[in-house]
């Protein structure tokens, strides 16, 4: 570590002696590591996750662009890969976060679901990591001092031109302001059908997917950067469900003829991507068809409805976060990702905080009185062990 004001939140020497990559913040904190993944550089904000599964998941989460993640679990990559655990909808081509910062040295795969190891999985998507550094120290300085913005390096020569990536990274303006689910939505209207994950099915065959059969009412998905296990969780309710891009209009959803509209989780700023969602949400609240947002599609319900939102010190990523249902009382172990929230002293009369968070008391949930109308902040359809939201999904179908 370079700079003497982070030494109360760092060794003094974290770094290794020969490094192939580096991760350089924006205040000129040079922290040095084994570069892992591909080669090349990205600019990106730092976050930390908690989670201790699904590290893949969490790198093919389309939320994830713009953004380093740095896993505070220290054994990352020893399950390998596999092609059933992907969240991104194009899950061929590269779609999530823009590089990964993780403790030890990556080991060889050793689980039966592995179907490539992960090193080899990081450089055909794209992604740039750095290992062998204190991930508790780099945690605590963003949980100090918040989601720093910094460019990743990773060199196999080990050579890295400081003062031309310092100027890089500072000028780089951050995710406020940043519309990035445009990056990372459909591009045509698509149909899907894969159920979630059965393991009854999987010991019979060589996945534990299956496909809908028959369909009770129809779902139209805004596709923000939506996570294939949301879809899997409207289709587990029988639902036919038609995804469509992000700047779909509203007359154009319409025309699909949903029971219900969902709008999904995302990247970037809600008040960006909000000069055109925003208008189209306020339409289709006008219709009084049932809409169920999560995370990126909460917020920018939130701000059609009058709200607003803000950028967080650190943002909530990992699968531990607990959170209360006003409405039930019930306290709930959620899965979160998310680096801006809804402000909940700016939600209008008729707009009622459903959920809010243990940690910090951000927002987590609205409902609208009168209308078939929420949104959570977190992700029900996550599965690290608790399934304590999944009967988010049930409240929506009750009102299709």
């Amino acid at each position: 570590m370079n700079s003497p004001k982070q030494a109360a939140v760092a060794p003094a020497n974290w770094s290794l002696e020969k490094p192939t990559a580096l991760l350089l913040l924006a205040d000129g904190t040079e922290i040095y590591g084994t570069g892992v993944g591909k080669q090349g550089s990205s600019i990106a904000e730092v976050c930390f996750n908690t989670s201790i599964t699904g590290y893949q998941e969490i790198l093919t989460d389309p939320s994830y662009a713009g953004q380093i993640v740095t896993f505070t679990y220290p054994h990352i990559g020893n399950i390998g890969t596999n092609d059933d655990d992907m969240e991104t909808l194009n899950w061929q081509t590269r779609s999530g976060v823009s590089g990964l910062v993780i403790r030890a040295d990556i080991t060889a795969a050793s689980s039966y679901r592995s179907t490539q190891e992960f090193n080899e999985w990081l450089i055909k998507r794209d992604i740039i990591g750095i290992s062998n550094i204190d991930t508790r120290a780099l945690t605590a300085l963003i949980r100090d001092k918040g989601t720093p913005n910094a460019i990743i390096c990773h060199n196999q020569n080990g050579q890295f031109d400081i003062e031309a990536l310092l100027s890089q990274v500072q000028n780089w303006g951050g995710l406020e302001g940043l519309d990035l689910a445009k990056t990372v939505t459909c591009t045509d209207i698509l149909s899907w059908d894969e159920k979630r994950w059965n393991w009854e099915v999987a010991d019979q065959n060589a996945t534990g997917f299956t496909n809908l059969k028959s369909a009770e009412k129809h779902i139209v998905v805004v596709d923000y950067g939506v996570k294939r296990n949301i879809l899997r969780c409207l289709t587990n309710l029988n639902c036919k469900v038609t995804i469509v891009p992000a700047n779909t209009s509203a007359d154009a959803i319409f025309a699909l003829n949903p029971d219900g509209i969902f709008l999904s989780n995302g990247p970037g700023d809600p008040a960006a991507t909000g000069k055109y969602a925003v208008p189209t949400i306020q339409t289709l609240i006008k219709s009084g068809k049932p809409i169920f947002g999560i995370c990126l599609g909460h917020q920018m319900l939130a701000i059609a409805l009058g709200g607003s939102t803000v950028k967080m010190h650190q943002g909530h990523h990992g699968a531990n976060h607990p959170v209360l249902d006003n409405i039930t009382n019930k306290v709930e172990i959620t899965s979160m990702n998310h680096g801006f929230a809804v402000d909940a002293a700016t939600l209008p009369a008729g707009v009622v905080e459903s959920h809010v968070s243990l940690f910090d008391g951000s927002n987590c949930g609205l409902e609208v009185t009168g209308k078939p109308i929420f949104s959570v902040q977190h992700h029900p359809e996550a599965s690290p062990g608790p399934q304590d939201s999944y009967y988010l999904f049930d409240r929506f179908f009750e009102l299709l």
